[in-house]
């Protein structure tokens, strides 16, 4: 997979979140779960699950596929990952606070994502509709593709 900005926050401050948002929502940032997260991390772009289960594999006695997909599930819960639905891929989010919807910009030349703060929707959605989730996606080129 693709490139992905992380420039808003290190590894470390990535983790010490996730630490804080799992705390702050009662839940539990278990050994397996911390080691799905920095792996999420470390792909440095979106990546699927079954690439995940292959790098944990080695140290975790080979997982199952459900185990993988509840870790996911639980991080994209709590908005600590975004899931690029074309991709069928996970990313970690690149803010560290909550209450905002990810906005994707994928390069179809190279699958280089950037995550920017979705514009806010209130306005055009219809009367007494309650938004619940939201996932905006937009492709083209990246400036080094086009150029």
């Amino acid at each position: 997979m693709g490139h992905h900005d992380h420039a808003t926050a290190s590894k470390n401050e990535r983790m010490e979140n996730a630490r804080a948002v799992c705390q702050t929502n009662g839940e539990r940032f278990t050994p397996l779960r911390e080691h799905i997260f920095g792996l999420l991390i470390d792909a440095e772009g979106p990546i699927k699950a079954y690439d995940l289960l292959d790098l944990l594999r080695p140290e975790h006695g080979s997982p199952k596929p459900p185990t993988v997909y509840r870790a996911l599930d639980f991080f994209t819960r709590l908005g600590l990952v975004h899931r690029v639905e074309a991709l069928n891929a996970y990313i970690t989010c690149d803010h560290l606070h909550d209450g905002h919807a990810a906005e994707f910009f994928i390069c179809e030349t190279c699958d280089n994502v950037q995550e920017r703060h979705a514009h806010d929707h209130a306005e055009c959605r219809p009367d007494g509709f309650v938004i619940k989730h939201s996932v905006i996606e937009h492709y083209g080129q990246c400036a080094d593709c086009a150029a």
